[in-house]
């Protein structure tokens, strides 16, 4: 019995997703090598620098944002699965020199060139699960990045607290967590040897001339390869009626995206979504955890048993993303993450300056953090674009995560030798001011994130819509959309419904039912059963 699409299409996306697993680890394992004595004496003199201390972490993400000068270029000309490809294979060269690393400089090339690979990846593979879903799992889909680089932070959390306990001052505590990257690599093998099995981006095929191809996987992700299938039918003819929009403006350029008003206001709205990341302060837990929780009183060790339950907090969290997603929409979790990480913060503050060494919050913000706000921030500029302009405008998104990442990264150390705990109050501060606003028609006095307010005034709800409606969709929303039906999720399945019945309009908004969200069952009912 063959496996239904959607299945067969969700697990295209988590193989896709794979190298998010190194992602992780990495970003996870940095956290409990940097304080072993042994790496700071491999790492000789130049250690006692704070600035290049802070280096050593963050060239990681700097790689990550050089990789984005490429990967529009090559994601255009050679497709989505072969750029993944591409980045599979320099992280493995960065992560063998970071596994045998001797010395400062060696540890500075590996962390760049593991960084730049990623950087791909971590940008591919959002775009190419968008592009090859169903609308009303496309959340799902895109979503599993983060799962995926929670797998990764949980396994590096929990063999850096063991060999903390048990090596501690050994060379062993932090020469086996950068020898089981060996092993993480893994994952990039598989991932570089058999992403040319799974299907090509239907839209890139389509973009590229290739029609008959793009039907053709069309019907082997959506219909067991039946390119008879009402659905793979309207696909195709949404899927050209795009593209003969596009013949009619030209080529995409970079100029575009800053010079049409509706390209504008999306790379604007994924841009600030992915810098307004760091400001949650999730990178300075990530990476300095065991500094920053040090000058509160913790032992190295209690620190790293901190990280590694919040690892298993963090997966459940992202699990509960990648579940729900595409029933609650974008938009709200977005806003309730932002305003309970920024309150996570100002409690989490107090409490460290009152009873330093006995409290730890970081639990609850990382568990809104992973539910809420990390995958949505790589998932919403994923879907927000067309086809001609997605992979340009999606490497100028990310880059705004990675430089803002490179920031924090890199002055964090510095900050807490200099003014120790009290950097935490950073994020608080940039957290958090005072709004009177309403919400479900109640006028509240609210500490609001100011991300989750800019959130709740500027950014339309995408759930369930076709990526081809999304011109049509920022085009006719208005810039302030409180009060709209623009922040409903309404019917997520009304855009499979039309595409299989055929009621649609190429290029125009799904209904998606009345304003609340209500969904006429009996119109839709022998559809609906088909879709799901």
């Amino acid at each position: 019995m063959p496996l239904s699409p959607k299945i067969y299409t969700w697990l295209c996306g988590l193989f896709a997703s794979l190298g998010s697993i190194i992602f992780g680890y990495d970003l996870g394992v940095i956290a409990g090598v940097t304080p072993a004595p042994d790496f700071q004496r491999i790492m000789g003199s130049r250690w006692e620098n704070t600035n290049l201390q802070g280096l050593v972490v963050s060239i990681f993400v700097l790689g990550c944002f050089f990789g984005m000068i490429p990967v529009a270029y090559v994601a255009d000309r050679f497709g989505r699965r072969h750029t993944i490809q591409l980045g599979a294979l320099v992280y493995m060269l960065g992560g063998a020199l970071q596994t045998g690393a001797h010395n400062m400089d060696m540890m500075l090339a590996g962390r760049f060139f593991a960084g730049f690979g990623v950087g791909i990846m971590s940008d591919l593979a959002p775009l190419y699960q968008a592009e090859i879903a169903h609308p009303s799992i496309r959340g799902r889909l895109t979503t599993l990045q983060q799962f995926m680089l929670g797998i990764g932070a949980f396994v590096a959390s929990w063999v850096t607290y063991g060999c903390s306990a048990r090596l501690k001052g050994l060379p062993a505590e932090w020469r086996i967590p950068l020898g089981v990257q060996a092993c993480i690599i893994i994952p990039a093998i598989p991932l570089f040897s058999f992403i040319l099995l799974l299907p090509e981006s239907p839209r890139w095929l389509a973009e590229n001339g290739r029609s008959a191809e793009a039907q053709a996987t069309l019907a082997r992700l959506h219909a067991n390869n039946d390119l008879t299938d009402p659905f793979v039918l309207a696909q195709m003819k949404d899927i050209d009626a795009d593209i003969a929009r596009s013949k009619d403006i030209g080529a995409a350029t970079w100029g575009e995206l800053f010079t049409e008003r509706s390209n504008f206001r999306r790379v604007a709205l994924g841009y600030i979504l992915q810098f307004s990341v760091q400001m949650t302060g999730v990178s300075a837990i990530q990476y300095y955890s065991t500094t920053i929780f040090k000058t509160m009183g913790f032992s190295s060790t209690r620190i790293l048993l901190f990280q590694s339950i919040n690892s298993v907090i963090a997966l459940l969290g992202e699990a509960a993303c990648v579940i729900w997603i595409d029933a609650t929409g974008r938009r709200k979790p977005m806003i309730v993450g932002n305003i309970a990480s920024g309150l996570s913060f100002v409690v989490g503050s107090i409490l460290m300056a009152r009873w330093p060494g006995t409290v730890n919050n970081t639990w609850v913000f990382n568990f809104f953090f992973s539910a809420c706000i990390g995958p949505l921030s790589w998932a919403y500029p994923a879907e927000i674009y067309s086809t001609r302009t997605r992979a340009k405008a999606t490497a100028i998104t990310s880059s705004g995560s990675w430089i803002s990442n490179f920031f924090i990264a890199q002055v964090t150390s510095p900050a807490f030798n200099t003014i120790g705990w009290k950097y935490y109050l950073v994020f608080a501060i940039c957290g958090h001011t005072k709004y009177v606003i309403d919400l479900g028609g109640f006028v509240q006095l609210m500490a609001i994130h100011p991300s989750a307010l800019f959130i709740w005034a500027f950014y339309p709800e995408t759930t369930g819509r076709r990526l081809e409606e999304m011109d049509a969709l920022f085009q006719n929303a208005p810039l302030f959309i409180p009060g709209t039906p623009y922040t409903k999720v309404g019917d997520r399945l009304a855009a499979e419904r039309e595409l299989r019945q055929g009621t649609f309009r190429p290029g125009d908004l799904t209904e998606h039912g009345n304003v609340e969200g209500d969904v006429d069952v009996e119109a839709g009912k022998e559809s609906t059963e088909k879709i799901e």
